[in-house]
C-alpha cells in the first residue's frame, strides 16, 4: 500500500486511465495521411486531475504506467501541470499506453487505443492504494473505465469501501464519470452490470446520454437523471452536448444552455466540464452556477487542438461569464 506524506487532505483524488495522446497537427486528414503530430498527457481521469489543478485545487492521480520513456514523460508532465504523481506507480512487463486521434471538426474525432494486452492503469490493486489519503480527500473521482478489468474493479470497490466507512453510508464527493468506451467492455451488458454494483457506492454520477443508456437504460434526460437519484445518488448530471446539460437532485432540476464555439477537437471537453465541475463543488456554489462554469471550460478545450494542455485557468472562465452577464443586463436595459 502507497503511503501519502501529504499534509493536508486532497481536494480531489481521481482514479483511472493514463497514457500519451499522439494527436494529429494537421485537421480533416486520416492517420495514414498525417505528417506531424503533438505529444500530450492524456487519460480522462488524469485531464480531470489537470483540469481541476489549473483551478487551484490540490490534486493526485492514482493509476500506473510502464517503465519506459512515455511512462517518464507522464511523471514529468503530471509534476509540470500541478498534479501529485506520488500514486502513480510502474508496471516493468508493460507499455505505457499511447492513444491516437483523427480531428475532423466540428463532431467527428475518431480514437485509436493502444493498451494492449492491458493497460498499467488496469492493473491496479488494493494493496497499492492509499486507502487513508481516499476516504480523506474532500472529491474522489472515478470513471466506468476501472471497473472493465480485474484487479483495477476490485481495488475500485475496496477504494469506495474506505470512503464509506466507518459507517454504511455514501461519503459527500464520491463522483462516478459514466465515460463508457466499449472497446475497453466484453459486451454493454456486462458494463451495465458493473456501473450498477458501482452506482451503489457514489453520490454523484456523471455522463453523456449514451452513457447513461448503458448505466441505467435511459436516454431521455430526465428520465436518465430520474433513474441515476433511484439508484441512491444524490446528483445526477445529464450531458446533452449542443443541448446543454441537466442536473437533479431530489429537490432541484437545473438545466443551463450550451456555450458555443468554434470546435476543433472536442475529445477533452468532458474532462474539462468534469474538473471544473469538481471546483465548483468544492467552491460550495449552487448547481447552476457550477453548471455554467463547467460548461464552459469544457467548451474552452474543444475550441483547441489538445487536452490535458489546454484546460483553462478560472480567470478565463470567469471572463466568459462576466461577459455573459454583461450582455444580459445590457439586453435587460435596452
Amino acid at each position: 500500500m502507497t503511503n501519502s506524506s501529504h499534509a493536508q487532505p486532497y481536494d480531489l483524488i481521481s482514479i483511472g486511465r493514463v497514457g500519451v495522446d499522439i494527436y494529429p497537427l494537421q485537421d480533416g486528414v486520416g492517420l495514414e495521411d498525417v505528417s506531424t503530430f503533438g505529444k500530450y498527457l492524456g487519460g480522462s481521469a488524469t485531464n480531470v486531475a489537470v483540469a481541476a489543478a489549473r483551478h487551484g485545487r490540490s490534486t493526485a492521480i492514482i493509476t500506473a504506467t510502464g517503465d519506459d520513456p512515455f511512462g517518464r514523460f507522464i511523471h514529468a508532465e503530471l509534476r509540470r501541470l500541478g498534479v501529485d504523481d506520488r500514486f502513480v506507480g510502474t508496471v516493468d512487463a508493460l507499455n505505457t499506453p499511447v492513444t491516437f486521434c483523427e480531428i475532423f471538426p466540428p463532431d467527428d474525432f475518431p480514437l485509436y487505443f493502444y493498451r494492449d494486452p492491458i493497460a498499467p492503469d488496469l492493473t491496479l490493486r488494493t494493496l497499492d492504494l492509499d486507502l487513508d489519503a481516499i476516504a480523506n480527500a474532500r472529491i474522489f473521482w472515478a470513471t466506468v473505465t476501472g471497473l472493465s478489468r480485474e484487479p483495477s474493479r476490485a481495488a475500485h470497490h475496496a477504494a469506495w469501501s474506505a470512503r464509506n466507512r466507518p459507517v454504511q453510508r455514501r461519503a459527500a464527493g464520491t463522483v462516478l464519470d459514466l465515460d463508457y468506451r466499449p472497446m475497453f467492455w466484453s459486451s454493454a451488458t456486462e458494463a451495465s452490470t458493473q456501473v450498477a454494483r458501482a452506482l451503489e457506492h457514489v453520490t454523484v454520477a456523471i455522463g453523456n446520454r449514451e452513457e447513461c443508456e448503458v448505466a441505467v437504460g435511459e436516454t431521455e434526460p430526465d428520465r436518465a437523471a430520474d433513474a441515476l437519484l433511484e439508484r441512491g445518488v444524490e446528483l445526477a448530471v445529464v450531458k446533452q452536448g449542443p443541448k446543454g446539460v441537466l442536473a437533479k437532485t431530489r429537490d432541484e432540476r437545473v438545466e443551463v444552455a450550451p456555450y458555443f464555439v468554434d470546435v476543433v477537437n472536442g475529445l477533452g471537453a468532458g474532462d474539462s466540464f468534469g474538473g471544473a465541475f469538481c471546483h465548483g463543488l468544492l467552491a460550495g456554489w449552487s448547481i447552476e452556477r457550477i453548471l455554467r462554469f463547467a460548461n464552459i471550460a469544457g467548451a474552452i478545450v474543444a475550441s483547441r487542438r489538445e487536452c490535458s494542455t489546454a484546460m483553462p485557468t478560472t480567470d478565463e472562465v470567469e471572463a466568459i461569464l462576466t461577459a455573459q452577464e454583461r450582455e444580459k443586463l445590457d439586453r435587460v436595459n435596452a
